[in-house]
Parts: structure tokens; sequence; C-alpha cells
């Protein structure tokens, strides 16, 4: 603390400001990345998880990769790119894994931002945060390539335009959007918003992300999805 008591001798001064001046005009980067040492595994963290995925969708993470929502990832602000952590919904038990690949999030009192994807399998999208458990775990080994057929290629995705516990205000979407986006139908999931609103029919992931931005410019919301399986609605 005695340091800062010290009298400042202007010799001194002028030399620092000198140096200061020659730091301001380096080329440097404005930061070093200094490589974090691996997260041990079993430590853990619990605080609130959000999740993130349009605009950020086909942007570049902070790793380097492109940041597909679709895929089950997170950005946290000081594990190690590549860790692999489970997420713990605390309100209902549901996990997930997930592989950091990203930064933030920037919202005070937040520790973790999911994918999209991630979020889902939790059951968060709805409420946008929750209270969560982060445990580190050991690498996941890649997933195997398989072969892949045109058919497999062609008939994955499709765009969710809105979700809705009441099947008439379901209907009153599908109904707007039906004659600029055929085939625009209501299917019933056994989710806490079961009724929802799906444009589009075995379409590539690309093909389902074009639609999507444009039907975003009409009701303000839409998720690429999984091509929906068909499951019996309860009777009217």
């Amino acid at each position: 603390m005695m340091l800062f008591r010290r009298p400042i001798h202007a010799g001194f001064a002028l030399l620092a400001l000198a140096l200061l001046f020659v730091e301001g005009c380096s080329h440097r980067p404005a930061h070093v990345s200094t490589p974090l040492a691996p997260a041990r595994i079993g430590d853990s963290e619990t605080g609130v998880a959000s999740w993130y995925g349009f605009p950020y969708h086909g942007r570049r993470a902070a790793s380097g990769e492109i940041y597909d929502m679709q895929q089950l990832t997170a950005a946290h602000r000081t594990l190690p790119f590549q860790t692999w952590i489970e997420v713990t919904n605390l309100s209902n038990g549901k996990q997930v894994d997930v592989r950091i690949n990203d930064r933030g999030p920037f919202v005070k009192g937040r520790i973790v931002d999911l994918s999209q994807a991630a979020a889902r399998d939790i059951d968060m999208l709805r409420a946008g945060t929750a209270r969560v458990r982060l445990t580190v775990i050991a690498p996941r080994p890649p997933a195997p390539l398989v072969a892949s057929t045109p058919a497999a290629i062609a008939s994955c995705f499709v765009v969710q335009a809105g979700a809705f516990t009441d099947r008439d205000r379901a209907e009153s979407l599908r109904v707007t959007l039906a004659d600029r986006f055929p085939p625009a139908r209501v299917v019933f999931y056994t989710t806490a918003a079961p009724w929802r609103v799906i444009v589009g029919h075995d379409m590539t992931r690309d093909q389902a992300t074009e639609l999507a931005i444009r039907v975003r410019q009409q009701t303000g919301a839409a998720l690429v999805v999984a091509e929906p399986t068909p499951t019996p609605a309860p009777p009217q």
C-alpha cells in the first residue's frame, strides 16, 4: 500500500509517459490469448443459464467454429474450448452434455449460454433461462461418420413458426401462413406447448434456414427443427 504514497519524480513520470506512447503506437494484437489449463473433471458451478439462436446461427464463434444452434454446444466465460460439461436443469432434473466452443454469456448473473438444441433438451426454451448445475465431464468421443444417402440428406428439416398451448391460436397462425408458405400445418407434440405450426417439408438444413429467415420476417419468430414424427392429437 505504501507504493501509492511515494512522490512521483518528474523524470520517472516522463519515462512512464514515453513508454505509454510507445505501447499505444505498437501494432500488437489488442489482447494476447493465453492457453487455459484443462478443466478438472468433476468441477461444478451453479447459476442461471440462458440460450441463444438467431441471429448468431451461422456466425463465427469465439473458438473459430461456425455456430450451429442445432448442435449441443455452449458459451462460457472461462472454461477452455472443447471442454465438455453436463448441464442439469435444477427445476426438472433434465440433463444434457454440451461442448464449450464460444465465449459468454455477457449478461450479469448468468453462467452459461446454451445452444438452442441444448436448451430444448432440458426444456428451457420457453422460459428463456433456468437455474442449472454445470459439471465438467470427460470429453465425448466424436460421432462416427455414417455414409449418407440422398434421401437422408434431403428429408430432415422443417421450419417451426410458432408453438401454442391453445389449438385455435395455432390454427389462426397456420391460416395466416398457408398462402405464402405452403404447406403450413398444425402438428401435435406431447410437450408443454403442444400445438406447433410447421412450414415446409423434407428440406435440407440450408433450405430450412433460408425459409426460416423469410417466415421470421412475417411472424417475428421461426426455428429450424427436425421433421416431426406424427403424434395422434387428442380429441377436441
